[in-house]
């Protein structure tokens, strides 16, 4: 099975720009939580630790996909430095603001600029389809980098939680823009793998998000995003009923280890079904896999239901960027995959309020209803758009059956 991953490395400049990828990408996991746990060590307010943590995630949320596009017609190299430039200076305001107690609105304010962040994510995996495209390795360069990802938010928030209570407030936040200052500056020195700018055609001129596919490949992944967000907040509600807050972390762990696993497994396989069917299947057992979470009644039932429940994961985020890859011009990948991630960072969003909100009124328990609606609703949408999207890929196909990469 490593075998197929170590030849993946094979090209000069790929293990380079996949590691420096990895570090610049940490703050998709640190930063949020940096700030909820530096303003509420700092201020004693949750509400406004979550406001501003919130405002950093929607203005990325939104800013995201517009430096994704930038990259697609500029190049990586002369958009990444500006735009992490700008992140980095913002977060710097946004310590400094919090440390000596500016008023309210300079936090929102820093917080919104700090959101100028690039979707190291896609950045990377644009390189892979610059280096793969119409190989079989590009399957398994977007296993890998999904298993990338979900160790991001493994290690991430107990790096950014860990140093800022051990040393001080601002230590998460702080480490989260010098691991991406450092990896965005290597990231564009490595010329030889970065995408060619490929000129749109008139056809092209707007954003990406305008096609109807991309549109539902990214309302799939917000009922995803959904599952997610449920998953992390009523385990932790879970646990602490139980007597056994702490559980929750290592309950979390073993979420992201079968999504890990499932992905590593799911890189090695050479299906023959179209992808659209395996998306199918995948959100399928997504779905199936959250009906057991209404019946635990036991942290270790728990963990054993979250360990299967995270092996639909990875491979539906693989998938999905498959798709992306086959629907979207080679002009504008970078961009649609980066609106793919939104989706999903919309989701999360979205479950973890609707899940605290049946929670609090509720009770644990039924918080995982929000993840099994939002699995039968994934489902739906794409068995509703299952010939829409089939259609799309062969024409997809067909127009870029001329643009092959190594095979």
């Amino acid at each position: 099975m490593f075998k197929m991953y170590r030849e993946l490395f094979q090209v000069p400049g790929a293990l380079s720009f996949s590691i420096t990828g990895f570090i610049a990408r940490m703050p998709i996991s640190m930063m949020g939580i940096g700030i909820v746990t530096m303003l509420s060590q700092l201020t004693g307010n949750y509400w406004l630790a979550g406001a501003v943590s919130a405002t950093f995630a929607l203005s990325s949320a939104l800013l995201a996909p517009q430096i994704s596009r930038l990259a697609d017609r500029l190049g990586q190299s002369r958009v990444l430095l500006p735009a992490a430039g700008i992140s980095v200076l913002s977060t710097a305001v946004l310590l400094l603001c919090t440390r000596y107690e500016a008023p309210v609105w300079s936090l929102f304010l820093a917080a919104l600029l700090a959101g100028c962040m690039p979707s190291m994510s896609a950045m990377v995996r644009a390189r892979w389809i610059e280096l793969y495209r119409g190989s079989s390795r590009l399957h398994t360069a977007f296993s890998f980098e999904s298993v990338v990802d979900e160790l991001c938010f493994i290690i991430g928030p107990v790096i950014s939680v860990g140093l800022s209570v051990m040393l001080f407030p601002e230590a998460g936040p702080l480490l989260s823009s010098l691991f991406l200052l450092f990896g965005v500056l290597v990231f564009t020195g490595l010329k030889s793998t970065e995408p060619a700018v490929r000129p749109p055609s008139a056809t092209q001129s707007g954003t990406v998000i305008r096609m109807g596919t991309l549109q539902l490949l990214a309302l799939t992944l917000v009922a995803i995003g959904t599952i997610f967000g449920t998953v992390d907040v009523v385990s932790v509600a879970y646990a602490e009923d139980q007597g056994n807050t702490v559980a929750a972390s290592l309950i979390l762990s073993v979420y992201a280890i079968g999504s890990c696993l499932a992905g590593l497994v799911y890189g090695t396989l050479k299906l023959s079904a179209p992808l659209q069917r395996q998306l199918v299947w995948a959100i399928a057992l997504s779905a199936a896999t959250m009906l057991p979470l209404f019946f635990i009644d036991s942290l270790v039932q728990l963990g054993a239901a979250v360990f299967f429940a995270g092996m639909s994961v990875a491979p539906t985020m693989i998938i999905i960027m498959g798709l992306v890859e086959k629907l979207v011009p080679p002009s504008q990948v970078t961009e649609g995959m980066t609106w793919a991630i939104t989706g999903l960072g919309v989701g999360v969003a979205l479950g973890s309020a609707a899940a605290g909100w049946v929670v609090d009124n509720f009770g644990a328990r039924m918080g995982f209803s929000v993840a099994i609606t939002a699995g039968i609703l994934a489902l739906v949408i794409v068995c509703i758009s299952y010939r829409f999207i089939a259609s799309a890929e062969h024409r997809g196909a067909a127009a870029s059956s001329g643009h092959t990469g190594i095979n």
